[in-house]
Formats: structure tokens, C-alpha cells, sequence
């Protein structure tokens, strides 16, 4: 006659360690996918609870140790319960029926659903998790170092220094900027901007020297004042005769000064023109952001190894690679104009960079540095005639070739699903 005592002390026992195997199952998951940059937030917030998580996961190999073991004796402990009960209440059957339940219950309720259900909210299980298990810690020492230890001694693990653990290379770093569902998507472009400047140069951002607006000092003194009038720029580059014979930087709030004077004279003008500050063109953006600091300066003169002027840079055009474009409204302008059929006619100069930031188009960056440039480098030869090329996922179409350059284009971007 079986004792109903002994039945409620297996249901019990069974029903105990079930829950006990959930708990373990689900801290496992729920601690280890706990977001840590925000556990390091709350920790130096003053969260006790967020700085035990950090103290556990601190030594991941001891903690797996604990849970692992955790996990084994409930399940153990339920096993045993069950073939009892089975044994008792129906024999040799009973033992099968009763372990073969308990394996599909423990599957269900002490893994898949209490993982899948911390996987879903790591926090919400991580927190009271930690606290519990850092009151098992101590207690379960030396039986958790005695499991490290021989697993150490017969699999040869070689623990790495917290520190290799958790280091991050950029292109790690800017995958992770990249896939964080946390940030905001301006944010993420932001950060993602900083990231990419050290992999560009001045000579990918400058102004190229065909467009560069200056003032010729040896021009007459009335064209150079109605120029300085209409002029859009705040810093002109001033020259004799040509760019490369630059003699300084005016800065065009300081014309106000002498612009309604009645005999101004060209020793005038250069009394307001400082020194120019000229950059090496391969100088990485976050040095030239630096040197812009340091140098208390704003426009740099842009030379090649042979001192000849090939463009110039301003701190915005800097800025505008991390938080992109902040000096227009983004309505169209004459050399970038979108049209009706889904295409865009671009004038060849447009910085290939640019286009790419402003339409997020994937367009190669690692060649030429212009759109006229990228062209003629795929098609090895400056066209004479209008020509249609695939670049990518990109149709371009040249429209008009002058002097030795793409002058317009109209660019057809195609579907991903035709590429």
C-alpha cells in the first residue's frame, strides 16, 4: 500500500526542483544577454543591483559553473523523484511513463519556455537572478572550484585576461553603432560619422581648386568690393594672379570696415588679410580636426607633396562628415536636381562622398574622389560623346563632356532586387 505522504513528498520534491531548474535556466540567459553598457550606467548611477550583475559576470566561468551545477542537481534531484513515484504507484511501466513525462515537462517549463522568456527580458530576470545567486556563491565555493579545476585539468582551458574579452576593434565597433536598435537613427549616423573620419582625408572633402572662390588682389578695387558684397562665403582666399600664389585669408566681416570707404586702395584690403594656414592633402580628418582646434583656425589652404594648391577645407566641411548637412535646406540646387522618372542629373564635380550622404547611396569612395573622376576611372578614358556605364547598382548616363571633364550626368539608381 503506497502511502499518500510519500506521493505528496515526490510531487513536491518534483515540483521544487522544476521551478529550481526554471530559475537556473532562465538567470543563465537572462544575465549573460543583459545589456552591459547600461549595467555600467546604472552601476555608476549608484544600482547595487546593476554592480552585482557586473560583479558575476566580472568571472563568467565560475558563474556558469554555479548554474551549470545548479541546473544538474535539480534536475537530478527531479529524475530521481520521478522513478520513485513511477516505481511505487505502477512498477517498472511507472518508472518509464512518469520519466519520460518529467523529461518533456523539464524541457518545456525549466528550458525553453523560462530561457525564451529571459531572452525576451534580460533585465527583468538578471536583477533578482543576481541577487539570489550571489547568496549561493559563497555557500557552493568550494564545490564550484573543485568542477573548474578538474574541468580545467582535463580540457586544458587557458582563460584570456578580462580585458581581451571585451576589447573592440573599429570595424567591430561600428558594427555594433550600426545594429543598435537603442540609439536614435540620427545619433547612430552621428556616431557612425565619427567613425568612418579616420579612414578620410582632407583631399576626400576639400573644395577642389577649380571652385575655390578668392579675391585676385590685382583685380580693380571696385570689382573686389562688389565681389566681397556678394560673396556667400564668410573666408576668401586672397591671391595674386592665381591660386597657387595665395598671399592670405580675408575674412569678410573685416571688409566690412572699409567697404563704403570713398579712396579704398589695395594696401587697404591687405592691412585685414591674415596668414594662410595651408594643409598637407593627406592629412586624416581627425588630426585636421585637431590642427583646426589647436591652430584656432577655420579654412586651410590644401597642397599637394609639391606645395601647389589643390583645394581647400573648412571646419564645416569637417563637421558635416559626423552630423551631415546643416548649411542648406536641402532644397535643390542647380547641380543637384532630382527628376521626374526617379533619376538624378548631377553636375561631375559633386563629391562623390556627398552623394553618397545625401542620398544614401553606396557609391565606391575608395577611388576618385569627384563624379567625373569615378567615370573616367571605370571607363579608363575621358569620354568624347555621351556613354551610358553601370556602377554598382547605378546607371550613369553622361550627359555632357567640356574641357577635359564630365561636366553633367544623370544617374539612374536600380532596385536591389535587379542588381
Amino acid at each position: 500500500m503506497v502511502s499518500l505522504g510519500a506521493i505528496s513528498h515526490s510531487l513536491t520534491t518534483m515540483l521544487f526542483c522544476i521551478v529550481g531548474s526554471a530559475f537556473f535556466s532562465a538567470a543563465e540567459t537572462g544575465i549573460m544577454t543583459a545589456n552591459r553598457y547600461r549595467l555600467r550606467h546604472q552601476a555608476n548611477l549608484g544600482n547595487r543591483s546593476a554592480q552585482r550583475i557586473l560583479d558575476l559576470l566580472s568571472a563568467p566561468d565560475r558563474l556558469l559553473s554555479l548554474i551549470l551545477i545548479g541546473n544538474a542537481v535539480m534536475n537530478v534531484m527531479a529524475g530521481s523523484a520521478a522513478t520513485l513515484l513511477g516505481l511505487k504507484l505502477s512498477g517498472d511501466a511507472g518508472v518509464a511513463l512518469f520519466t519520460g513525462g518529467l523529461t518533456l515537462v523539464l524541457l518545456i517549463f525549466g528550458e525553453v519556455g523560462p530561457k525564451t522568456y529571459a531572452a525576451a527580458h534580460p533585465e527583468r530576470i538578471a536583477y533578482p537572478a543576481a541577487w539570489l545567486l550571489s547568496l549561493l556563491l559563497p555557500l557552493t565555493r568550494p564545490l564550484v572550484d573543485a568542477v573548474q579545476a578538474t574541468s580545467g585539468l582535463l580540457f586544458h582551458f587557458k582563460k584570456s585576461p578580462p580585458a581581451a574579452r571585451e576589447e573592440l576593434n573599429s570595424e567591430e565597433l561600428r558594427t555594433l553603432v550600426h545594429e543598435s536598435d537603442i540609439l536614435p537613427n540620427q545619433r547612430r549616423g552621428m556616431l557612425l560619422g565619427v567613425l568612418d573620419l579616420a579612414s578620410i582625408r582632407v583631399n576626400d572633402i576639400m573644395i577642389p581648386r577649380q571652385e575655390v572662390i578668392g579675391i585676385d588682389i590685382n583685380a580693380e578695387v571696385d570689382s573686389i568690393v562688389e565681389q566681397l558684397r556678394s560673396v556667400q562665403h564668410t573666408r576668401l582666399p586672397v591671391y595674386k594672379g592665381e591660386l597657387n600664389n595665395c598671399i592670405g585669408v580675408l575674412h569678410v566681416r573685416h571688409a566690412t570696415r572699409f567697404l563704403n570707404s570713398e579712396h579704398l586702395t589695395r594696401a587697404e584690403i591687405l592691412q585685414h588679410v591674415r596668414e594662410p594656414y595651408y594643409v598637407p592633402e593627406g592629412t586624416s580628418l581627425p588630426a585636421q580636426l585637431r590642427n583646426f582646434q589647436k591652430r584656432k583656425q577655420r579654412l586651410g589652404l590644401v597642397v599637394d607633396e609639391y606645395g601647389d594648391i589643390q583645394g581647400l577645407v573648412t571646419l564645416e566641411d569637417i563637421l558635416e562628415e559626423i552630423v551631415g548637412d546643416f548649411t542648406t535646406d536641402g532644397s535643390p540646387t542647380p547641380s543637384f536636381q532630382a527628376q521626374a522618372d526617379g533619376s538624378y542629373l548631377l553636375e561631375g564635380s559633386l563629391p562623390v562622398r556627398e552623394l553618397n550622404r545625401r542620398l544614401q547611396w553606396q557609391l565606391p569612395v575608395d577611388g576618385a574622389r569627384t563624379l567625373s573622376g569615378l567615370i573616367i576611372e571605370h571607363l579608363d578614358i575621358i569620354p568624347e560623346f555621351p556613354v551610358s556605364l553601370r556602377i554598382g547598382t547605378y546607371i550613369i548616363e553622361v550627359v555632357q563632356v567640356r574641357d577635359n571633364t564630365v561636366r553633367s550626368v544623370r544617374v539612374y539608381p536600380l532596385m536591389e532586387s535587379t542588381a
